[in-house]
């Protein structure tokens, strides 16, 4: 099964089914189930932002899977709003909704 690695705490709200979109300076024409690798760093600013879900942020290991079901090119008014300054960016659109934990 194909893996994603993810920074925290991102890992887990993809895995806790609050987070639907990763967004990549790559494309993928791969769809289907993926185990989540909750990676070694932390995006502090982040973690200060959702501390108040209560969640457990774990590093370095798989944490769970979710599903790939497209891959959309990010056009240039949607970057703005995102405010990312990568020239290509795409979007995985991940479907979290059968995941047991």
């Amino acid at each position: 099964m194909k893996t994603l690695t993810i920074n925290q705490p991102f890992a887990t709200l993809i895995v806790e089914g609050l987070k639907e979109y990763e967004f990549r300076t790559w494309k993928t024409n791969y769809r289907g189930e993926i185990l989540i690798h909750a990676g070694k760093s932390v995006d502090k600013k982040a973690m200060k932002k959702y501390e108040y879900l209560g969640l457990e942020y774990p590093k370095g290991c798989i944490i769970g899977k979710a599903t790939i079901t497209d891959c959309i090119k990010i056009d240039d008014n949607a970057r703005k709003i995102l405010k990312e300054k990568n020239s290509i960016i795409y979007s995985n659109i991940i479907d979290n909704k059968d995941w047991n934990g």
